[in-house]
């Protein structure tokens, strides 16, 4: 019984912490609409911040605490709020995603420059230490105790400032009726500034409360942690801080017993797979009325690639990988396959997220499974190991498409996210899939008695499969499936009463965007020629994401330069070491202007075709391809949905 109630009270303990963390996440989102991303990488931020105010810079321990969470939180909070998120109310669902997704990579890059972990160790120790406390048998910390009451005393701020204050009072007319708050006085910009605030304070503490537990207080599993609070706030429907704080209760607690009671041999397994799996369970029972989040914003559409633009692109690709394979050095040829298999990764985003609208997260996961099957079937030295690729991951994805098909937006990128991270903690930490030593080893397929050996070679090899998938992607959209596409991006309800199925067409475009991925993955693994679990993290997927986004997600050079971005962005990032993630600040940098334009700057090759076609007195295409971002347009029935412009 002892032993019960010491698990009981460790789970109770981590439950206040995911509590705290996960309030201040609800409160942003309430009040502004904006689900918060970054929340877990702000927490992580400012975790950091406290160390070096108190172990860096010696401050005493509760002026270090004080000045973090009362100076450098709220300043954050407002910073964010004023350059980053204000030009986000009113916009659509897709571009508030990636950009606060673009926020998280900014975070976690800059606290990697500042606080190196190759260069230092960083612990916290216990932030109250003394002699512990019995209570029945039960040893308590002062650690432990403080953390429970501070959760408790955060529950009743919470309260009593949304009930009993005029600027809490006013919070919750603006989330109740924006509008009609806007016309009794309320100040809404200074509303939203307050709740950031409020939001990153409360991430901070609850970042600091998880520190003392992280060895080394690494970035990216302090991140994590506090990304575990997404399942409370998702219990408690981004809504409800009562449940919140009971779904971060029942997280801790089954957390905790999972430890304790769980098998040896799987103990950490579940340790690591129990909050997403939780968090994935929790979106699953969500009542579909919750579901509509976000406004549907109207943007300038860009123009479908024609198939002769589609084909000369593809000979592009294919010529100047000849070009280039015929000058470059052997380092150069590897960035270049790098870069081609990325694109091809990226390219299985644009039917998926760019046509159909829906948000996946979990990309480089894919490109892990592929590369793992690659292995699995012959050593990858065969062509049935491209195809075994191919079938496995558009399998799994439509296996993951079936319980998500009615999640869409927010909800959608939560569960792909959730299946993520349960992939890095599980698949790709187990010793029987990657080995003793954590990589496998992957061949090149042999083609027709082509072996590929050479990097130049196999450069050739990949730009011509790019190549050919650019083309049938292309013809995808002007095809019946990818009108389909664009229509259920649209509209799904109008979609549904023309009587098209969007179970089906979920199902099929999530498991060709994942088998797509499979194929970037084989060939990835065949060009590394041995890969790890660290280069599937699911930081990289999000990276891709943002990448996409950021060069237009609906356009196929879009994903081209992506790719090229996401490859090349280490080679330039490996002169400036000072900043090891430099790629992915780049990224976050530059998802920023997403709000300004949300198709991304992938739209310059459009606009100077369009001018140049003006120029020559052609007319344009009368069919443009729609972004994910589109007001429902009229439609008419055909042999599929067909937008009108």
């Amino acid at each position: 019984m002892t032993e019960f109630l010491s698990f009981l009270v460790a789970g109770i303990v981590f439950g206040a912490i995911y509590a705290v963390s996960a309030s201040g996440l609800v409160v942003t989102y309430n009040t502004t609409g904006i689900f918060n991303f970054a929340h877990g990488a702000m927490g992580m931020v400012l975790a950091y911040v406290f160390w070096q105010l108190w172990q860096g810079w010696g401050l005493p321990e509760l002026v270090a605490l004080v000045v973090t969470l009362f100076v450098a939180a709220p300043l954050l909070g407002i910073v964010v709020e004023r350059v980053v998120m204000r030009p986000l109310y009113g916009a659509a669902t897709s571009i508030r995603l990636a950009v606060t997704l673009g926020l998280l990579l900014v975070l976690v890059a800059l606290a990697g420059a500042v606080w190196n972990p190759t260069t230092n160790t960083y612990d916290t120790p216990e932030l109250l230490s003394g002699n512990p406390i019995s209570v029945a048998g039960i040893t308590l910390s002062w650690e432990q105790l403080i953390t429970v009451g501070v959760a408790i005393a955060v529950a009743v701020f919470l309260r009593v400032f949304f009930r009993r204050t005029r600027t809490g009072v006013a919070m919750r007319a603006v989330v109740d009726d924006p509008g009609l708050a806007s016309l009794s006085g309320a100040p809404s910009g200074r509303i939203a500034a307050y709740a950031w605030m409020i939001g990153v304070m409360l991430a901070g503490l609850g970042g600091i409360l998880l520190a003392p537990s992280v060895q080394g207080m690494n970035i990216q599993t302090l991140t994590q942690l506090v990304i575990y609070g997404y399942a409370a706030a998702v219990v408690g429907r981004l809504r409800s801080l009562p449940m919140t704080f009971l779904g971060a209760m029942i997280l801790g607690v089954a957390n905790s017993m999972a430890i304790g009671y769980a098998p040896q041999g799987v103990r950490n397994d579940v340790d690591a797979a129990l909050p997403m799996a939780m968090l994935f369970l929790a979106l699953l029972f969500i009542p579909e009325v919750r579901l509509a989040i976000g406004r549907v914003v109207r943007v300038r559409p860009s123009r479908v690639a024609s198939a002769r633009m589609t084909l000369v692109g593809a000979v592009v690709i294919v010529v100047l990988v000849v070009g280039l394979g015929a000058v470059l050095n052997a380092n150069n040829l590897y960035t270049m396959g790098s870069a081609l298999a990325l694109s091809l990764l990226a390219l299985s985003l644009v039917p998926l997220s760019g046509y159909a609208g829906q948000v996946s997260l979990c990309q480089f996961t894919f490109l892990g499974i592929g590369a793992v099957v690659m292995h699995a079937v012959g050593g990858g030295g065969s062509v049935l190991g491209l195809l075994a690729a191919v079938g496995v991951c558009a399998g799994v994805g439509a296996v993951l498409a079936l319980p998500t098909l009615r999640l869409r937006g927010l909800y959608l990128a939560l569960a792909t996210l959730a299946f993520a991270v349960l992939m890095d903690n599980v698949f790709f930490q187990s010793s029987s899939i990657m080995g003793i030593g954590g990589t496998v080893s992957v061949g090149r397929p042999d083609i027709f008695g082509m072996h590929f050996t050479t990097n130049r070679a196999f450069d050739v090899f990949l730009a011509v499969v790019l190549a050919l998938c650019v083309i049938g992607v292309g013809a995808l959209r002007r095809g019946r499936f990818g009108r389909r596409l664009v229509g259920m991006n649209d509209s799904p309800a109008a979609c549904s009463t023309v009587g098209l199925s969007l179970t089906i067409t979920k199902l099929a475009v999530f498991a060709f965007s994942a088998g797509m991925a499979g194929l970037a993955g084989a060939l990835y693994g065949g060009l590394n020629t041995s890969v790890g679990a660290a280069q599937f993290d699911f930081l990289f997927s999000i990276a891709i994401f943002v990448g996409v986004t950021l060069s237009g997600v609906s356009l196929l050079s879009g994903a081209v330069l992506a790719g090229l971005f996401v490859a090349v962005g280490p080679v330039i990032g490996a002169h400036i070491p000072q900043i090891p993630n430099f790629t992915q600040l780049l990224i976050g940098v530059g998802v920023v202007t997403i709000g300004r334009n949300p198709n991304g700057i992938g739209t310059l090759y459009a606009e100077v075709s369009n001018f140049w076609t003006r120029r020559h007195g052609r007319d344009a295409p009368i069919v443009d391809q729609l972004s994910p971002v589109l007001a429902p347009a009229e439609a008419t029935m055909e042999t599929g949905v067909r937008s009108v412009v």
